[in-house]
């Protein structure tokens, strides 16, 4: 039973298969969580909901007339927008929305916020066009307060996305959807939010621990650069301060927390934090953080071999490629609920990693992540110019077709995307590039990400073609796992390996063939065929692997190789099984 508001027609479009979060979905509390908990203010605005959308050739002004309603933040192909409209690089997508501003926030500015849109996105506040971003998978704010009406005020976002027709990240998204290639997703695809700010406020806040000397380095910025302002940051554990340091905007400060509790896996202990800006003893802006200590490094072993540590403890870090796509929502979870489920069945699974594969999520769901305590090596989606089959099937073939201008997005892009998660305790793993797919200059982003983010670990190409460089030597192996390449000087992992396909009827995407590495009619067969693999990963573990990734969390589309189907609505392998191996792969390393 879908809730249905009563001044609208909005309900689900299509007939495909949902998850049964889609069933929650209310198009008047769409996503009401707030949506950046490591900058959280206590006043805010959901703009989420029903918007007037239309689809118009590119280059064409704002229609008169609109389409119809799409509910924000569902992509427009999704089922869940209401639409499940194709757009593509001939098109343009528009939004279009009223909203009021609270009487409350008088005398304050107005900040609209947007999650993430994919890719090109223009502003409009009451027909003035304020601002563009370029980047699908990373938030942006516009301060709008100079062209707000005193009473009601329209807001226009247009948005234009290649796709697969241009240079731009994009993951898995092309426009004809087949084996691991999946449907396109255009537009708002996030929260999108106003908030209430002082002329200057809290921008970002960088925190970055160092475990060896039981400290937190911590960067405030803000909107505005005054020696006059102050930022003060406070750690609390269970609401006493344990550490405070004050300082001008843009100074790294280094809090020291005394005999700290390490974040890990098995105990993902967070401290609350506290952050004020403010000028002549008036508080401007006060906001809600939290952070960790915990330390990712690496270190021969007795026998030689370079192993990855969480904590300086050697840690054989196991998890599943996870692609982050419903069927419901495509890009977008139907709920906070449906995104935190995913990560919970990871560690019922016994994984203790997840590798998030050309997708970025979220700020929420490595929110969850840190407090399940579960690692993350965080892709950069990959994309640039030319057919993403034949990047698959050649490795790099984009890279004859990299322009300055596709060269200097990746960066700008990468950049975003970092400074996303760069406080996120549960990233420890940085991949640039996939496969070959658009790989270049592989030495020089693996040390330009090191350089940017030293305090974590540099996976330069997962399965792609090897450089030696970064921290990690990583290498995918269908369906078995198998090692045939080794780096004595690095940390040796298998990024991909499994694939092991079960489709079940009821739960499958489409009527045409589905797909894995290797095909089972049964959960038996499929799970004894899993342990098998467990098996012999345990003796490479010896040999000299320090990780491992799966393939894969969920069936997404037209592959059936997940542990669970599309819907989540069937878990396809014995569970406890499962759990039984992967924990015995996890301990092999420190098996006495």
């Amino acid at each position: 039973m879908f809730l249905v508001n009563a001044h609208s027609q909005w309900s689900p479009a299509g007939d495909k298969i949902k998850t049964k979060w889609a069933e929650q979905v209310n198009p008047q509390n769409v996503l009401p969580e707030y949506p950046r908990p490591l900058i959280e203010r206590s006043q805010w605005s959901n703009l989420n909901g029903l918007w007037q959308y239309a689809v118009t050739d590119a280059g064409a002004a704002e229609p008169a007339a609109f389409d119809g309603e799409i509910l924000v933040p569902f992509p427009i192909e999704s089922s869940l927008s209401g639409v499940m409209k194709e757009v593509g690089a001939q098109k343009e997508l528009w939004y279009k929305r009223d909203f009021t501003v609270p009487t409350a926030w008088k005398g304050k500015n107005v900040i609209l916020n947007f999650g993430a849109v994919d890719w090109k996105a223009d502003v409009f506040v009451n027909d003035i066009l304020i601002g563009s971003h370029k980047g699908g998978y990373t938030p942006f704010s516009f301060d709008i307060t100079p062209f707000l009406a005193a009473s009601k005020n329209k807001l226009v976002v247009r948005v234009w996305d290649p796709t697969d027709r241009s240079f731009q990240p994009r993951g898995k998204q092309v426009s004809r959807p087949e084996g691991i290639w999946y449907t396109a997703v255009t537009g708002i695809w996030q929260t999108v939010w106003l908030e209430p700010v002082a002329a200057n406020y809290i921008t970002a806040v960088k925190n970055i621990p160092d475990v060896d000397n039981s400290i937190v380095k911590v960067t405030v910025s803000t909107a505005k650069c005054s020696l006059a302002d102050i930022v003060d940051v406070k750690i609390l554990d269970k609401g006493k301060v344990v550490a405070e340091a004050k300082g001008v905007a843009g100074s790294e400060l280094r809090l020291k927390v005394n005999n700290p509790v390490l974040w890990d896996t098995e105990n993902p202990y967070l401290y609350d934090m506290k952050v004020s800006l403010s000028s002549s003893g008036k508080t401007l802006d006060e906001i809600k953080s939290y952070t960790a200590l915990r330390k990712i490094s690496v270190k021969r072993d007795a026998n030689g071999i370079m192993r990855m540590q969480l904590n300086d403890k050697d840690l054989f870090q196991y998890g599943p490629l996870d692609q982050g796509w419903w069927p419901d929502g495509l890009y977008t979870a139907p709920t906070d609920e449906a995104l935190l489920y995913d990560i919970k069945k990871t560690k019922d699974f016994g994984f203790n990693m997840i590798r998030k594969h050309v997708k970025v999520e979220p700020a929420r769901w490595y929110y969850h992540c840190d407090k399940e305590g579960i690692l993350v090596w965080q892709d950069m989606p990959s994309g640039d110019l030319g057919n993403p089959y034949s990047q698959h099937q050649y490795g790099g073939g984009a890279d004859k077709n990299r322009t300055q201008e596709s060269s200097d997005n990746y960066y700008r892009e990468w950049k975003e995307i970092i400074n996303l998660c760069i406080s996120n305790p549960c990233v420890i793993v940085w991949v640039p590039f996939n496969e070959g797919w658009g790989q270049f200059k592989t030495e020089y982003t693996a040390e330009w990400t090191k350089s940017y983010d030293p305090s974590r670990l540099v996976n330069p190409a997962s399965g792609g073609n090897h450089r030696r460089c970064g921290d990690i030597l990583d290498i995918h192996n269908y369906p078995n796992p198998r090692m045939f390449l080794f780096d004595a000087e690095r940390v040796n992992v298998l990024g991909e390996y499994g694939g092991i396909g079960l489709p079940k009827e009821g739960h499958l995407w489409w009527n045409k063939s589905n797909w894995g590495y290797v095909s089972y009619k049964n959960e038996d067969e499929t799970t004894a065929e899993y342990v098998k693999f467990a098996g012999d990963l345990k003796e490479l573990v010896k040999r000299g692997f320090s990780a491992a990734v799966y393939t894969q969390t969920t069936d997404v589309e037209g592959e059936v190789n997940g542990l669970m189907t599309y819907d989540r609505k069937v878990v396809k392998l014995t569970e406890a099984k499962v759990r039984k191996a992967n924990l015995e792969v996890i301990n092999e390393l420190n098996k006495k």
